[in-house]
C-alpha cells in the first residue's frame, strides 16, 4: 500500500521546488504561508522540540540502515589527548603521557575495521563522536586500512568540527545528547573506554548503568589504562560502601593494549551464553 501512495501522490520535494517559483508578494514571503516541513523558523519553535528528537533519531538510523550498518565497536574517550608527535603542545605532563592511548586507540581501530572490511562493512563498524584525541585516532585508524567509520558529532559553544579521517556519508551531528546517546549504543556489539573528561566519564557511566540495570544487554566492556581509571574512580570504596555490588566491578575489564583489547572480545564471543546477572 505504502508503494501504491508514493506513486499516486506528489513528492514533497516537488512541491518545495513549486513553491520557490511562486510569484514575490505580501502573502507568499509570510512565514503562514511557507510549508511546514520547509520552514526552518516554525521547526525551530519550542513547541516542536518531539518532533525534532525523532528526526534525530530518525535521520541517523535510516541512513546506517541504507548504508548495511549492523554492529559497532564504540570508542569514547577524551578530546583532549594529542598524538604522540604533538605531545609537546599538551597542556599537562598528564595529557602528555596519556598521548599513548591515541597510537594504542589508532592501533585497535585499524585491526577491527580491517574485520569489518570482511563483513563487507556491515559489522565492527568503528564509531566515535568524530572529533579531536582519541575520536579522530579511532576514524583515523579505520582509514589508515582503506576502511570506513562512523562519527557522531554534536554541537558545542566551543569546539566539536568533525576531524578529517571520518567518512564523510557516515559523519552526523546532533542537537540532543541523548539523541546521540542512543546512536552510540543501539548497534554497540563492544564499548571501549579510553582516558577522557567529564564527557567520556558521562558516557562510561551511563553505559555501565544502563547495563547494571539490565536495560541493556552485556557487551564486552574494556577500559584502557587501569593506572588512570584506578587514580581518578575508586571503584573498590564503591563497593565496599555498598553502593554497587561486587558483581558489578566485573562488568569491565582493564587493558593496555588494542591486542588485549581484541582478546577481551573474542573471548567473550568464544565464551557460553551468558546468564542474566542477578538482581539485575
Amino acid at each position: 500500500m505504502s508503494k501504491i501512495l508514493r506513486t499516486l501522490f506528489r513528492d514533497a520535494s516537488m512541491d518545495r521546488s513549486q513553491v520557490q517559483g511562486t510569484p514575490d508578494t505580501a502573502q507568499t514571503r509570510a512565514s503562514a504561508y511557507r510549508l511546514a516541513f520547509d520552514d526552518n523558523d516554525f521547526l525551530c519553535r519550542d513547541e516542536l522540540r518531539p518532533v525534532r528528537l525523532q528526526l534525530e533519531l530518525l535521520k541517523p538510523e535510516m541512513m546506517l540502515n541504507e548504508a548495511g550498518v549492523k554492529s559497532t565497536i564504540v570508542l569514547f574517550g577524551g578530546a583532549r589527548i594529542p598524538e604522540p608527535s604533538k605531545k609537546a603542545s599538551a597542556r599537562t605532563q598528564t595529557l602528555a603521557d596519556l598521548s599513548q592511548f591515541y597510537d594504542e586507540t589508532r592501533k585497535f581501530a585499524a585491526l577491527m575495521t580491517e574485520r569489518a572490511i570482511a563483513s563487507g562493512n556491515t559489522e565492527n563498524m568503528i564509531v566515535t563522536g568524530g572529533g579531536p584525541g582519541v575520536m579522530e585516532a579511532g576514524n583515523r585508524g579505520a582509514k589508515d586500512v582503506g576502511g570506513v567509520s562512523i562519527g557522531l558529532n554534536i554541537v558545542l559553544p566551543h569546539e566539536q568540527a568533525p576531524n578529517e579521517y571520518v567518512t564523510p556519508d557516515l559523519c552526523f551531528n546532533f542537537h540532543y545528547f541523548a539523541i546521540r546517546k542512543m546512536h552510540f549504543l543501539m548497534r554497540a556489539r563492544a564499548i571501549c573506554v579510553f582516558p577522557g573528561g567529564f564527557g567520556t566519564l558521562d558516557e562510561l557511566f551511563e553505559t555501565l548503568t544502563l547495563i547494571q540495570t539490565g536495560r541493556m544487554a552485556p557487551v564486552p566492556f574494556v577500559l584502557f589504562g587501569r593506572e588512570f581509571w584506578e587514580r581518578i574512580i575508586n571503584w573498590d570504596a564503591l563497593a565496599d560502601a555498598g553502593t554497587i555490588s561486587e558483581d558489578d566491578l566485573d562488568l569491565f575489564k582493564f587493558v593496555e593494549t588494542a591486542e588485549e583489547a581484541i582478546e577481551v572480545i573474542d573471548a567473550w564471543e568464544e565464551a557460553p551464553a551468558r546468564a542474566e546477572i542477578p538482581g539485575r
